[in-house]
């Protein structure tokens, strides 16, 4: 049975991994201590996160806080100007952007996110996550789901917890870049979701993958 999880920050943990800007003087995670930091607040995550958080949910909490929902045109056009930025900001890092009506989809290849059988975000994909992090704190209006997926190599058990640490980490990294963690749900997949043939070296590698997808808060 699949658990879902809602991101939550841990901030002790991130906050000592906190620098600052020396151009705007703000503060923000470094390269070096956010990626120390990840592995210590995974295993918090982990213990305190397990349970479920729908859309439905998370619209309310994040309306609740005075965040406004999108009604009418206004949905269709906020996602537009969602997918023109990210499309800019992604371009040439190996992220695709799909959008499927009002929903926008972010595949991410594990070849280039994590070491093999690793769940820690590796350094040099930092400046994509930076990327799509301006995204979602300049469009506070979406709600994040975050899904691991991984090939068939392996125990379904295995796959189905690295899937799963591996959405937490790059949840818990744009969290860690000033996104509000309450917009987030996480969920591992493991093999269960292939978009390729498993039979095959290049199939396998389409199917380890990190998924980010951004619905419209209504």
């Amino acid at each position: 049975m699949l658990k879902r999880l809602a991101v939550a920050l841990v901030a002790t943990t991130m906050l000592a991994a906190c620098t600052t800007d020396p151009y705007t003087g703000q503060q923000k995670v470094s390269n070096t201590a956010g990626g120390a930091a990840l592995g210590a607040g995974l295993g918090a995550l982990a213990g305190l996160a397990v349970g479920g958080s729908s859309n439905a949910q998370r619209n309310a909490v994040l309306i609740g806080a005075g965040i406004g929902a999108l009604t009418g045109g206004a949905i269709g056009a906020t996602m537009d100007r969602n997918e023109a930025e990210l499309r800019a900001q992604l371009q040439g890092t190996g992220v695709s952007v799909t959008r499927t009506g009002n929903q926008i989809i972010l595949n991410m290849p594990s070849d280039i996110t994590f070491a093999t059988d690793q769940d820690a975000v590796k350094a040099g994909f930092y400046p994509t996550l930076n990327s799509v992090a301006l995204v979602l704190k300049k469009f506070n209006q979406t709600v994040v789901d975050v899904y691991g997926h991984t090939d068939s190599t392996g125990s379904e058990q295995h796959n189905f917890d690295l899937s799963q640490r591996r959405a937490i980490s790059v949840a818990n990294y744009l969290a860690g870049q000033g996104v509000d963690s309450r917009r987030f749900a996480v969920t591992g997949f493991g093999e269960t979701r292939p978009i390729a043939d498993n039979a095959t070296a290049a199939g396998r590698a389409q199917n380890r993958r990190v998924e980010i997808q951004l619905s419209p808060l209504t």
